[in-house]
């Protein structure tokens, strides 16, 4: 496939979606569909914003546009109302897996906070049960429909709480049934990663893989934190690593930009830390100004492990396929940043290593050629 850039932002969507992809970084509570929302919220009594779907669509979207991290989290407070019974959790997560896998997502990691979920009276384990049902029913709905993915879930526990041990041990005993990943994630200023230690410490002696939000609203100190007593693979945003990034006129003799880096920077980047990138969000967060001008495209050209993400496809109004779209045309990107970022992505992920391979082989770096 060439690397001509198309001529228009609608035939760029439409060649990047035909394009097979990777997801890392998608909040199960932050993807549902809003006329599910709306019909789910009718039958239980929960009081929406408005009960038409599209008006709430866009609802979604204008309140998660307000530039702070803590009024994006506040819309959270709808979906995760809707997600408090067994049968619309497992909806909930078999239509994300369907949504994914409609936009050309080959291979997804779906994260959400079991303790959200508790209100309905099922117990930790019930939820994840019950998210696990509804993702391997995807699967098999996606498969029939000729749009396969594999999609593993990444168990989270949300930063503010002291659940942080019991949720991992929760990760744990369902390590075997769909959940391949533990989080943590919420409000990042004020908790750091090494609060719940206990967690990740009792998740390293189980060789359990672990991902963790980080310098999205707080900068070095959270990746920093993240990394080395927490001993995290990824890093969920890691947007503000660029705060240790400065970056001076012209190229090095690599053709790279010419830019130095500080220690934690460059430890970053040379041990390929993968981090979990997600361009709309950050801008509506306040932690990047436009995609134009996100530091993704400075950090892939500096060598930087990237993936990109959605985060939250209903509150950005966004799609992976539109995400790279939207570094193409607003960025520079090409299909050969395109095809880097998504192989990085699969590198990064936590599905085995032969089934990483099998995948890159058979069907990601075939459609690229």
């Amino acid at each position: 496939m060439s690397e001509t850039t198309p001529t228009t932002p609608q035939t760029t969507l439409e060649r990047v979606r035909a394009l097979p992809k990777v997801s890392l970084h998608d909040h199960l509570d932050g993807g549902l569909r809003p006329a599910t929302i709306v019909e789910i919220a009718s039958a239980n009594g929960h009081r929406l914003p408005t009960s038409d779907p599209e008006e709430l669509r866009a609802w979604f979207r204008d309140a998660a546009d307000s530039g702070t991290l803590v009024r994006y989290l506040e819309t959270f407070d709808h979906t995760i109302a809707v997600m408090q019974d067994a049968e619309s959790l497992a909806r909930v997560a078999t239509e994300a897996v369907l949504d994914l896998a409609a936009d050309g997502v080959v291979y997804g990691e779906l994260r959400y906070a079991p303790e959200q979920h508790l209100q309905g009276g099922l117990s930790l384990d019930e939820v994840v049960e019950a998210v696990e049902e509804g993702m391997r029913r995807g699967e098999q709905q996606a498969a029939a429909a000729g749009t396969p993915i594999r999609v593993g879930t990444l168990v989270t526990a949300m930063r503010h709480a002291d659940r942080g041990l019991e949720i991992a041990e929760l990760a744990l005993r369902h390590r075997d049934a769909g959940v391949v990943g533990f989080d943590i994630a919420g409000a990042e200023i004020g908790f750091a990663p090494s609060d719940h230690l206990a967690a990740f410490d009792r998740l390293h002696a189980e060789n359990f893989p672990v991902t963790i939000h980080a310098g999205e609203a707080f900068g070095l100190p959270s990746i920093a934190d993240a990394l080395h007593p927490c001993g995290a693979e990824r890093i969920g945003h890691g947007v503000r690593i660029v705060e240790d990034v400065s970056v001076h006129e012209g190229h090095d003799e690599h053709g790279l930009p010419n830019a130095t880096l500080g220690r934690l920077a460059t430890w970053v980047r040379d041990r390929g830390i993968v981090l979990e990138l997600c361009p709309s969000s950050n801008v509506q967060t306040g932690a990047a100004t436009s995609v134009a001008e996100h530091p993704i495209t400075l950090l892939k050209d500096l060598g930087f492990s990237i993936s990109v993400n959605t985060d939250n496809r209903l509150m950005s109004g966004t799609s992976l396929s539109r995400e790279f779209a939207l570094l193409v045309e607003e960025a520079g990107w090409n299909l050969a940043d395109v095809e880097r970022a998504t192989i990085t992505a699969l590198s990064g992920s936590f599905l085995p290593f032969p089934d990483r391979v099998a995948l890159a082989s058979a069907v990601i770096r075939p459609a690229f050629a």
